[in-house]
């Protein structure tokens, strides 16, 4: 076996050195993907990719998977790249996001989901996403905004779900949203543009938000009212005060009827009991027994 001279043996290992970190990363990187090893970038744009790629480095700090087919995420999707900050998913075409999508990510603090065929956000959507800033769910097909779905988004300051079919919001849906100092509904939270149903549940739900201390509130007079018809067209501003006065007047009907009810059947029964008196004190005062002159 021929050995190298020593006099080439360091360069030999030198060279060794330096080209199996290159290797390696070069067999992290994803196929048709850019990775930009000292930045912790993986630039996955545009490249028609249907899945999820493999072999993302696990030091990845910033995933851009924008302009590409993806249709769903399944379970686990980035379960390897605990790492990762931001996530970048926009103008695909995923309309399903499947439980434990998002399992892994708790450093994640952006991620772009706008201009996608979202119909709604899963009940688990925030349960690992506690350092999230930042959610943009723009322009999909979101018809409500769920209380599960946000609870666990405590780090949460910007939210953006405009250009939805958003027309309801659940009670509570913002309660776990501590974070969320400046509520702006085109820049903070962007829900104009939204079918809404103005009724009595709409103005609680912004009744609550508009009352939180601290939290100041702009371009509310965006939110445009769909239905009911009479109401369409409608700055919500507008009629806010109005949309729970048919609900409180009927509650205030029933509860003068129940009043009343009771008052007279308190009155009946007084009346019953004085008769039923009288009628005794009559029968005890009858005529004398002859016997008893």
């Amino acid at each position: 076996v021929s050995l190298l001279p020593a006099s080439m043996m360091l360069p030999f290992f030198l060279a060794l050195l330096l080209w199996v970190p290159v290797a390696g990363a070069a067999k992290a990187c994803p196929h048709l993907c850019i990775c930009y090893e000292s930045s912790d970038f993986v630039d996955c744009r545009g490249r028609h990719l249907a899945h999820i790629p493999r072999s993302i480095p696990h030091s990845t700090w910033l995933l851009d998977l924008r302009h590409n087919s993806l249709t769903s995420l399944e379970a686990g999707s980035f379960d390897t790249l605990w790492s990762m900050k931001i996530l970048l998913l926009a103008h695909n075409s995923v309309g399903q996001l499947w439980p434990k999508a998002f399992t892994c990510l708790g450093f994640l603090e952006k991620i772009d989901l706008s201009h996608n065929l979202l119909a709604q956000l899963p009940p688990d959507f925030s349960d690992e996403l506690a350092s999230l800033k930042e959610l943009k769910a723009a322009y999909n097909r979101l018809s409500a905004v769920g209380y599960e779905s946000l609870q666990h988004l405590e780090s949460l300051e910007k939210l953006d779900l405009s250009y939805n079919q958003v027309a309801s919001i659940e009670k509570g849906a913002f309660r776990g949203l501590s974070r969320l100092r400046y509520l702006y509904l085109h820049t903070h939270l962007q829900l104009a543009g939204n079918p809404w149903a103005c009724d009595c549940d709409l103005q609680r739900v912004f009744s609550k938000i508009l009352s939180v201390r601290h939290l100041h509130v702009e371009d509310y007079t965006n939110i445009t009212c769909a239905s009911p018809w009479q109401l369409a067209g409608l700055p919500l501003v507008s009629v806010d005060t109005q949309l729970c006065v048919a609900e409180t007047a009927t509650v205030l009907v029933i509860t003068v009827t129940v009043l009343v009810t009771v008052i007279a059947a308190i009155v009946m029964a007084e009346r019953n009991r004085k008769k039923s008196q009288e009628k005794n004190w009559n029968e005890s005062d009858g005529p004398l027994d002859p016997q008893e002159k």
